[in-house]
């Protein structure tokens, strides 16, 4: 195996002992290298499971539009990528349709048919969708918008999400990269000391025991407060950032902020 094998993210990778797509050919070891089959989303969302048995708790999802790159297939299940996300896993084979058109729209409202960031071709209908390219100004004014969204883990849609699912989509209403991982968020923008942070930041309580899902992540709203969604809340809140740290954080690691 190669150093750069070595590295790379599992979360990530498309591959596995025994199969990797051919795009890692040389750079990681398996048994056999075949190229992706490209796929869309053709249902509101679809989750993402690590194992091909779906279990209670979805590591990723897919909306409507984006495009997953398929690798294997296992009696109804599907394994590949998310291409928007990265992340790899087992999805539904009846949740996508083939190809992965380009898209004209994406949606931009809460009161669409379709969740937020949707991906739609043509529409007969533009209500609540903007052009591709076109993009909200500011990630925390679009998470200020889904305060009330339930709470899902797995989840990164205005339907349900999680932590790092809320930053995410978010980020990407506004154009930016939107890794899935609360310790990928953690390498975005630029250190912010804590006490210099300001509205639409990011904070980041890393948890190296909690494997992939290895932290909290949210935005501070201000000087006082974090938007942020919790399990243990319902969802999508404001909460005082005290309240927010003494809950998240882990023995020994101090809050992390990112500029944008």
């Amino acid at each position: 195996m190669t150093a750069a094998a070595a590295i790379l993210d599992p979360r990530t990778t498309l591959a596995r002992p025994d199969l990797a797509e051919q795009a890692l050919e040389g750079v990681v070891r398996a048994s056999a290298f075949r190229p992706v089959r490209p796929m869309h989303c053709a249902v509101p969302v679809a989750d993402i499971h690590a194992d091909a048995v779906a279990g209670e708790h979805p590591v990723d999802q897919l909306i409507f539009g984006e495009a997953f790159d398929v690798l294997d297939s296992r009696g109804d299940r599907l394994w590949g990528r998310a291409r928007r996300d990265g992340v790899v896993g087992w999805i539904d084979a009846a949740s996508l349709s083939q190809g992965a058109p380009r898209p004209t729209h994406q949606v931009a409202g809460l009161d669409a048919a379709l969740p937020l960031n949707a991906l739609v071709i043509d529409p007969a209908d533009a209500t609540g969708l903007t052009p591709v390219g076109q993009f909200a100004a500011s990630p925390v004014d679009v998470a200020e918008r889904l305060i009330g969204t339930p709470y899902r883990l797995g989840g990164r849609s205005s339907l349900g999400t999680d932590c790092c699912g809320l930053v995410q989509q978010a980020l990407y209403a506004c154009g930016l990269p939107g890794p899935r991982y609360a310790d990928l968020l953690a390498e975005l923008g630029r250190a912010v000391a804590p006490g210099q942070a300001r509205r639409g930041d990011l904070v980041i309580w890393l948890d190296p025991e909690e494997g992939p899902w290895n932290g909290h992540a949210g935005f501070v709203l201000d000087g006082d407060r974090v938007l942020h969604a919790v399990g243990r809340l319902g969802g999508v809140t404001v909460e005082p950032f005290a309240e927010a740290d003494a809950r998240h954080r882990v023995e020994g690691s101090d809050p992390v902020f990112r500029r944008l």
